[in-house]
């Protein structure tokens, strides 16, 4: 298992080939532009404006990744289709070969930034118009070319700002949503911590009772419950630090089912045969491999471990598909724990993903015991969920 997991970065879903698709599509769009003013010299230009627009489609991936330069081919092409044809079509609709320019506006304005849809404009207002005015003959085509020209690019403009709007709206309820699974998840945490809080405590309170009975006739067994006490208030106290500075913004939310966590025992690694067992019906086959020296962890860490196990499992049933296999790697080392879930399934999809909330509560945990986390596919196919958390020194006999 790599010793150096790092958070996984986003994929941009850009290949080795892509540029070269992207800059071959605008070639062929130069070359249709020519092909119109050399083979179509008497077309009309609502035809010329129809195969411009059609010939977008080669520009898709240009579109997407560098919308600038898509603009300025658009406009270059449109300006030489317009006056290479000037003198073998007198039609008075040769301004709407522009109207593919409007169209990539309009992508510029939904995908740019507000600076480059600034200089965009400002380039598209200056040089689209002064083109359009030198093909009219006479004030009045002169006007109507305008009036059509300046409708056209301000419908494509709105239509991009609505598209980004929406873009920025459902970026805005993503970050909400993905602030409240946080907050909900802390939530679940620290309920549970306070179930493992609650039970030292109980041991405690016995121990001393135990304690204040026999100091003065079994100075021995007083000396064992004072020992207990040191060991769990210690243990108990090792587990708020690592925790509750991280909750400490957390508020109770008092809606229905938030933040729920079973009244049960809190379950551990003990409970990992069990979990792969389960499994077995949903088509996964799961198996369990430790390596290194086990040994007992303080409750908070076993319980994230197998909180991040189950989750990791989950989400093989969900986006894996039947019939896969999942292995779950346990390496103990005197430092840390290291935690691996790989599976060779077809791996969880971008959508799923990006709506979910597994990874973001997997990674919320393993980040309140300061340890490293990483998730994403994996080369040869399947899903790949990693953690490393640290340990605490191991108490010796006596203490024990």
């Amino acid at each position: 298992m790599d010793r150096t997991m790092q958070s996984a970065p986003p994929t941009t879903g850009r290949t080795p080939g892509s540029a070269l698709l992207d800059w071959g599509g605008a070639l062929f769009y130069a070359f249709t532009a020519l092909l119109l003013i050399g083979g179509t010299p008497f077309a009309s230009g609502l035809l010329r404006a129809s195969v411009l627009t059609l010939a977008l489609s080669l520009l898709v991936g240009l579109l997407r990744r560098r919308p600038l330069a898509a603009l300025g081919l658009t406009l270059t092409a449109a300006t030489v289709v317009a006056y290479g044809a000037q003198w073998g079509n007198l039609t008075p609709d040769r301004h709407l070969v522009f109207v593919p320019v409007a169209i990539v506006f309009g992508v510029v304005v939904a995908t740019r930034t507000r600076r480059a849809v600034a200089v965009a404009g400002t380039v598209v207002a200056l040089l689209e118009p002064a083109a359009v005015a030198g093909l009219a003959h006479g004030p009045y085509e002169l006007t109507g070319n305008l009036l059509v020209t300046v409708l056209t690019l301000g419908a494509c403009a709105m239509a991009g700002l609505l598209l980004r709007q929406r873009r920025e709206h459902r970026a805005e309820l993503r970050e909400s949503a993905v602030a409240e699974a946080l907050t909900a998840e802390r939530l679940r945490i620290a309920r549970e911590l306070h179930d493992m809080v609650a039970h030292s405590i109980g041991v405690i309170a016995i121990q001393a009772g135990v304690g204040s009975r026999v100091i003065e006739t079994q100075p021995a067994e007083a000396r064992k419950a004072l020992d207990a006490i040191e060991a769990t208030s210690r243990e108990t106290l090792a587990g708020l630090r690592r925790t509750l500075v991280a909750l400490r913004r957390a508020q109770p939310d008092e809606g229905e089912g938030a933040g729920h966590v079973p009244t049960g025992p809190a379950p551990g690694l003990a409970d990992l045969g069990a979990l792969a067992a389960s499994l077995a019906d949903s088509g996964v086959r799961v198996e369990v491999r430790t390596t290194g020296e086990r040994r007992d962890l303080p409750p908070d860490i076993d319980l994230s471990v197998y909180r991040i196990v189950q989750e990791a499992l989950t989400n093989v049933v969900r986006h894996a598909g039947g019939g896969v296999r999942a292995r779950v790697g346990l390496d103990f080392s005197a430092e840390e724990l290291r935690v691996e879930v790989l599976d060779d399934g077809r791996g969880m999809s971008a959508r799923a993903g990006k709506t979910g909330f597994g990874i973001t509560g997997m990674y919320e945990r393993v980040s309140l015991l300061h340890g490293r986390f990483s998730a994403g596919p994996r080369p040869e196919g399947g899903f790949r969920v990693a953690a490393e958390l640290p340990l605490p020194a191991p108490r010796t006999e006596a203490a024990r």
